[in-house]
């Protein structure tokens, strides 16, 4: 039954809620009738909602990759070495660029004297800058540097900077954009990652960037 016709028929055995004549209550059947149209209508609205919702997300993402796309295409239109400084100005630390870059700290300390550098990994380089611009304009992050420092959910090891890493750029924007909380993101990556850090002890990456252990209560 189309939900039109649902509705209708809803409305018609509850009355139009104008207060006008009463009149006595419908009769079980019809009550039982009132209730199934009603719950197959909701579910239907529901249903209808949740593929809007999907096909906006779906969207959305699609047009942030674009947007993501076309910024790193016009940032790496600067060198490797213009392109490092920027990220370094920005906070970045050696370690964590040659880290996101997917290279070696050596690597990345060679292309800042103009050695020679793969389309590949300038393209990575201008692509980490694009996130960054693009993650300020429209989700207000600023210093970027230090916000892909910071661990999703306290006494878990995860940060953006190891989503991008691990490829998850798209968690990385999804945490960005508010559109997925600290704890959606982690269950994201990780479905088990309640039990898995569960623990009196808290892992944490330390001032030299290895991970260490310490009790949760230090």
């Amino acid at each position: 039954m189309p939900s039109n016709v649902k509705t209708n028929r809803v409305q018609e055995l509850l009355g139009d809620g104008t207060g006008g004549d009463i009149s006595p209550p419908p009769l079980i059947s019809e009550t039982q009738t009132v209730v199934t149209l009603l719950t197959e209508d909701i579910g239907y609205h529901r249903q209808q909602t949740r593929e809007l919702h999907e096909g906006v997300e779906q969207l959305h993402q699609k047009s942030h990759y674009v947007e993501w796309s076309v910024r790193t295409s016009e940032r790496a239109r600067s060198s490797p070495q213009a392109l490092l400084e920027e990220l370094a100005d920005l906070g970045f630390a050696w370690r964590d660029i040659a880290r996101l870059v997917g290279v070696s700290v050596a690597a990345v300390q060679k292309w800042r004297r103009g050695g020679r550098t793969t389309g590949e990994n300038r393209q990575k380089i201008a692509s980490l800058l694009a996130a960054c611009d693009l993650v300020a304009t429209h989700y207000g992050v600023q210093e970027a540097a230090s916000w892909f420092e910071i661990p999703l959910v306290r006494s878990v090891p995860l940060t953006p900077i190891d989503l991008w890493a691990a490829g998850r750029v798209d968690l990385v924007f999804d945490y960005a954009s508010g559109h997925s909380d600290s704890e959606q993101t982690v269950t994201a990556w990780d479905p088990q990652w309640r039990e898995t850090y569960d623990s009196s002890f808290e892992v944490y990456r330390a001032g030299d960037g290895q991970l260490s252990v310490r009790p949760k209560d230090w």
